[in-house]
Order: structure tokens, then C-alpha cells, then sequence
């Protein structure tokens, strides 16, 4: 079932989030919705936080949004190394209308688990390595836009506030 994706400035996007002690049917569940969630709205990864569950699982699908034929789905990923570094263009489902560049690790090592409770180890560089990465950060409570320079996010800070402003006239 497709859920819907939360946006900044939402806290749940903002808070760091809880480890993944069981793998029940609902984690199943919500690791299924969430890969829908993602292809549906044509995205390459999703972190359960983006989905408003604060949780450590992301889907990652770098063939998307058109091929969708490499989707991983991990629990409690984490970064156990890194090498290098790569600049290059991000944008986020969570972070309406904006991109930007940001810095990151050009080679990294993650390792999770996957839905069976069976170690993962990825070894990942290119759109990989910057993928798990954005969503990784997700989990940390940490959005691209924390990477941007304080000027570019306060002018989407500013446009945040003015769509807020123009929703909640709306609704009145």
C-alpha cells in the first residue's frame, strides 16, 4: 500500500531513529510499502521516517525509477567505512522543490541486515554509495539540506514558510 510520504519541516524527519530489535510482520509490511511508496512516486531510495515511522529501514532501488530491478531493502543499515569524496546533485521526496549539491563519501562499506534477519555487507560506490548515504542520514535525522550552504537553506526555509502559511489559509 502506498503511504504517504512526509515533508519538511515535519520533526520526524528531524529526529534520530529507533533501532529495528524484531523483524515482525509489520516491519515486512512497511518495508513492502515502502518500496511501492518510493517507485510510485519515482525515487531511487525511502527511509521509514520519510514514511513518518521512526525506524531503521530503508529501500534503495538505484534502477529506478523506470527499470526496478535491484531493490534492497536493509535493517539497520550503518556505514562502516568510507573513502574519498564526490560531489554531486541531490534532491529529496521529503524536500519539496528543491536541489542541491552536496558532498559525500565516493566509496563506502555498509552493513544491515535483511528481511530474513541475514547479514547484508554492500561495498558501494557512484549513485550506489551516494544513495545509501542520503537515506542512511534519513535515519539520523539528518536531511540533504543540512549539507547546503546556510544561505541556500535559509532561502528554502523562508519558501517553506510561505507554503505552510498559503496551506493553512487554505484549510481554514
Amino acid at each position: 500500500m502506498k503511504r504517504e510520504i512526509v515533508t519538511y519541516p515535519e520533526p520526524v524527519l528531524a529526529e534520530k531513529a529507533a533501532e529495528i530489535t524484531e523483524i515482525t510482520p509489520e516491519i515486512r509490511a512497511l518495508a513492502e510499502d515502502m518500496a511501492e511508496t518510493m517507485y510510485e512516486g519515482d525515487g531511487i531510495g525511502l527511509a521509514a521516517p520519510q514514511v513518518g515511522e521512526s525506524c531503521r529501514l530503508v529501500v534503495v532501488d538505484i534502477t529506478g525509477p523506470n527499470d526496478r530491478s535491484d531493490l534492497r531493502i536493509l535493517v539497520n543499515p550503518c556505514i562502516t567505512s568510507r573513502e574519498g569524496e564526490v560531489e554531486s546533485e541531490e534532491g529529496c521526496l521529503s524536500v519539496v522543490g528543491l536541489r542541491g549539491k552536496v558532498t559525500r563519501a565516493e566509496n563506502i562499506t555498509v552493513d544491515a541486515t535483511d528481511l530474513e534477519g541475514n547479514p547484508v555487507h554492500i561495498e558501494a560506490d557512484g549513485l550506489l554509495a551516494i544513495c545509501l548515504q542520503h537515506e542512511i542520514d534519513h535515519l539520523d535525522g539528518v536531511l540533504f539540506i543540512d549539507h547546503l550552504s546556510r544561505l541556500k537553506r535559509s532561502l528554502y526555509d523562508k519558501k517553506v514558510k510561505k507554503w505552510v502559511r498559503q496551506k493553512k489559509r487554505h484549510s481554514a
